[in-house]
C-alpha cells in the first residue's frame, strides 16, 4: 500500500515570511547542477489520474509547486508514495481509487496549473469539477482554450459558484484547432484524448520540451501520439492506460537563470544536467550580448569575459525566447553598454520586476508591452519586493552585482519554482543567506498567483 498524501508529509520547512540576504560582488565559479523541471513534473503528475496502476515519477524538484500539486492529488483520492535519502526526487503515484474529482479554489488559487486536472478527470471518470483561476500576477490567463476543446471532445462543459464543471459518457476524438497556442491547453487536451474514442488531431500546438515530455510519458502509459513537439499532433485513442516509470526532464529556465547569472557576475560557470538544446534561443541571444557560451552534451559553460553588449529581444513561443527568461534577461541589460528594447508578446503586465529593478538603480522605461534598459548602469543594494516567480529571480541576478546587501522579501515565490537556490549560489560563490522565522516542517502554502 502506498503512503497517503496528506499536509503532514510537506518538507519545504520554509515560512512565507521568509527573506533573502545578499551581498553582492562575488563572481560565480564552479559547477551547480539543475533539477528537474517544475513544468514538466506538473502535468506529469496529473497524467497518473489516467490509469488506476501506479507512475512513477524520477527527477522531481523539491519546489512549492510540486506539495501543491500532491495536496491536490490526494485530494481527488490519489496515493502517494514520497522518495527519501538517495530516493528524495521520485514520486510514487497512485489513483486506483478517486473518490473526489475536484480541484477546489484554494488550491487553484496558488497554483494555477492545478487546472491540468481538468482533462485527465473527464477521460477517466467522466466529470470534474475545477475552480476558475481567477486573476493573475503577470496578466490573464483563461483556461477557455481548454474548455473549447474539451466540448469539440464531446464533454458537456457548465460554469457555476466559480467551477466549471465538464462530464462526459465517453469523450470522442475530433479535430481541435487553439486560437492561439497554449501550453496547458495542449496538455490538458492532449491527456484527455487519450482515453477518448477514436482519432484526435490537435491543431496549432505548443512545441514546448514540457509538452514532448508530457507525450513521451503518456506512450509509455500505452498512448498512441504522434507529432509532439510540432504544431500538430495526432492521438489514437485507446480503452485503458497502464503504468510506467518516466524521468523528467531538466529545468531549461533554472538552467538559463544560472546561464544568465554566471555571465551577469563575469564568472566561469558550468551549468550541468541540462539539455543544452533547450536553451538555443537564450544563447544565442547571450553571445550576441558578447558572453562566451560553450555547450557539451548535458552542460553548459559560461563565462563573463569583459563589457556586456546591449542587445533587443524579443519573447515569443518556443523555440522562440521563453517569457520565463525575460526579467532574468532584464536583469542582464542594466549591465550591458547600450539600450536594448524588450518586448513581451506573451503575457501583458510581466514587467511588475522593472520598478524593484528601479529601486536598485536600474534605468528601465516601460512602454506598453515594451521596456527600454539603459545600461551600464550601477545597482546598489535596496529593500526590494518579488511579485511572481520569475520577476524574484532578476531581482536576486541583479542583487548578485549590485553594490552592497540587498534584502528581496516575499521569495515564498521563488520557492515555487526553484529547488534551494540560495545553497545553489552559495556552492558557486554567492553571498547569499534566507532569514525569517523557519517554522515546523508542516508549511500552509500562500495563496499566489503563477
Amino acid at each position: 500500500m502506498l503512503k497517503k498524501f496528506g499536509v503532514s508529509s510537506i518538507r519545504l520547512g520554509h515560512s512565507p515570511m521568509d527573506k533573502f540576504v545578499v551581498r553582492g560582488g562575488n563572481p560565480l565559479l564552479g559547477t551547480v547542477r539543475i533539477s528537474g523541471a517544475k513544468n514538466a513534473a506538473l502535468p506529469a503528475m496529473a497524467a497518473a489520474l489516467l490509469t488506476d496502476e501506479p507512475v512513477i515519477l524520477e527527477n522531481i524538484p523539491q519546489v512549492r509547486d510540486i506539495e501543491t500539486e500532491r495536496k491536490l492529488l490526494s485530494a481527488i483520492g490519489a496515493e502517494v508514495e514520497l522518495g527519501y535519502g538517495r530516493a528524495q526526487h521520485r514520486t510514487t503515484i497512485c489513483c486506483r481509487d478517486l473518490v473526489n474529482p475536484e480541484a477546489s479554489y484554494e488550491l487553484v488559487k496558488t497554483m494555477r496549473a492545478s487546472t491540468l486536472v481538468l482533462g485527465p478527470l473527464v477521460a477517466r471518470m467522466g466529470d470534474a469539477r475545477v475552480s476558475l483561476p481567477g486573476g493573475c500576477a503577470i496578466g490573464a490567463r483563461p483556461i477557455n482554450l481548454h474548455l473549447k476543446g474539451l466540448e469539440k471532445l464531446g464533454a458537456k462543459i457548465t460554469q457555476e459558484h466559480g467551477y466549471v464543471h465538464a462530464s462526459a459518457k465517453r469523450l470522442k476524438g475530433a479535430r481541435v484547432v487553439f486560437e492561439r497556442i497554449t501550453v496547458t491547453g495542449t496538455e490538458d487536451l492532449l491527456m484527455a484524448a487519450t482515453l477518448a474514442e477514436g482519432e484526435t488531431i490537435l491543431e496549432n500546438c505548443a512545441r514546448e520540451p514540457e509538452v514532448v515530455d508530457l507525450a513521451a510519458l503518456l506512450n509509455k502509459m500505452g498512448a498512441q501520439i504522434e507529432g509532439a513537439g510540432s504544431h500538430m499532433i495526432r492521438i489514437r485513442g485507446v480503452d485503458k492506460l497502464h503504468g510506467a516509470r518516466h524521468r523528467i526532464i531538466p529545468d531549461r529556465v533554472e538552467a538559463g537563470t544560472f546561464v544568465v547569472a554566471g555571465a551577469l557576475t563575469g564568472g566561469d560557470l558550468t551549468v550541468a544536467n541540462c539539455d543544452p538544446r533547450h536553451l538555443d534561443a537564450l544563447l544565442q541571444k547571450l553571445e550576441e550580448c558578447g558572453v562566451k557560451v560553450r555547450t557539451n552534451g548535458e552542460s553548459v559553460r559560461v563565462v563573463g569575459n569583459g563589457a556586456l553588449k546591449s542587445a533587443d529581444m524579443v519573447t515569443e513561443e518556443y523555440p522562440g525566447f521563453p517569457t520565463d527568461m525575460q526579467a532574468q534577461y532584464m536583469a542582464l541589460a542594466t549591465q550591458a553598454d547600450g539600450s536594448s528594447v524588450i518586448t513581451e508578446n506573451i503575457f501583458e503586465n510581466r514587467f511588475m520586476h522593472a520598478l524593484e529593478l528601479v529601486r536598485m538603480g536600474a534605468n528601465v522605461k516601460i512602454e506598453g508591452s515594451r521596456a527600454v534598459v539603459r545600461g551600464r548602469t550601477s545597482l546598489s543594494g535596496a529593500a526590494v519586493q518579488a511579485s511572481d516567480l520569475r520577476a524574484s529571480a532578476s531581482l536576486v541576478l541583479a542583487a548578485l552585482v549590485a553594490d552592497g546587501e540587498t534584502i528581496i522579501d516575499r521569495v515564498y515565490h521563488i520557492d515555487r519554482g526553484y529547488e534551494h537556490i540560495e545553497e545553489k549560489l552559495r556552492g558557486v560563490g554567492a553571498q547569499i543567506r534566507r532569514i525569517g522565522e523557519l517554522l515546523p516542517r508542516r508549511v500552509a502554502t500562500p495563496a499566489v498567483a503563477s
